[in-house]
Parts: structure tokens; C-alpha cells; sequence
């Protein structure tokens, strides 16, 4: 099974990493990486970009407004994630407790990612989407 960690956090946890040296964390992250490669678990990671640079579009109205970052409110945005391939919710919850760089503010989203062979595989659009994964090598 697949689980997606979601990193979030809030204005305090931002303010306590503030002067951690850059080598420091990616020291962190790299390690703990590294263990979930050598553990065979880890299927992808990525950390975001600083949400100021960002942008959120909002489908409460037609037409959907755009607001450029920053935002008010921290909490409400992640930094990064990771896709795990484990065999239950409490091994990804074993991995997201490791997690670097995590204290006071800071919380971990775990989230089931379902399986293409989960949706009625007589679907045409599963069938062009398992196509485009076999042709991409994802599946």
C-alpha cells in the first residue's frame, strides 16, 4: 500500500528553523531518505518551494480567484511530502515519527494512496490512464 506524509507546519515551527544551517538539514533529510531507500519503502520525496512564490487558486466563485503567496495562516499549507510504499497505515506512521527536522508546530498528514487496480477497470478513462502509466513505465 501507498501512503503519502504531508509535512506541515505552523509560523512557530518555521521560526525554529530559521537559523539551522542549510548543510544541517540537508544532512537530516538526506539520512532519513536514505534509510527509507535502504529499506526499500521510499517512492518518492519532495520538498516545496517557499509558499510566498506560490499561488492558490479559489473555487468558491466563477471565476476561480487566483491569490499569490504569502499567506496568513501557515498552518494550512505543507512543505513537503513523501510517498511510502509500506504494508499498513503503522509502518507509514512508524516512518512519519522519524521524520527530521520535526518539533513544536509541526505535524505529519498520512494519507492512503489508492492503486489504479482499485477504480472499475472497464472505466475508459482508467483504461487510457493504466495505458499512459504501462507506456511510462509506472506500472
Amino acid at each position: 500500500m501507498k501512503y503519502m506524509l504531508i509535512m506541515r507546519a505552523t509560523d512557530e515551527s518555521y521560526e525554529a528553523f530559521q537559523n539551522v544551517d542549510f548543510e544541517e538539514i540537508l544532512e537530516s533529510m538526506g539520512r532519513f531518505n536514505d534509510e527509507m531507500i535502504q529499506a526499500g519503502v521510499l517512492v518518492a520525496a519532495e520538498g516545496l518551494d517557499d509558499a510566498a512564490d506560490g499561488v492558490v487558486v479559489d473555487y468558491s466563485s466563477q471565476p476561480p480567484v487566483v491569490t499569490d503567496g504569502p499567506y496568513g495562516e501557515t498552518k494550512e499549507l505543507f512543505g513537503g511530502f513523501w510517498i511510502l510504499d509500506v504494508a499498513s497505515k503503522e509502518e507509514a506512521v512508524a516512518w512519519a515519527k522519524r521524520a527530521p527536522l520535526a518539533g513544536p508546530g509541526t505535524k505529519c498528514e498520512i494519507r492512503r494512496v489508492p492503486g489504479i487496480d482499485e477504480f472499475p477497470q472497464d472505466n475508459e478513462w482508467i483504461k487510457k490512464e493504466r495505458a499512459w502509466r504501462e507506456a511510462t513505465g509506472q506500472l
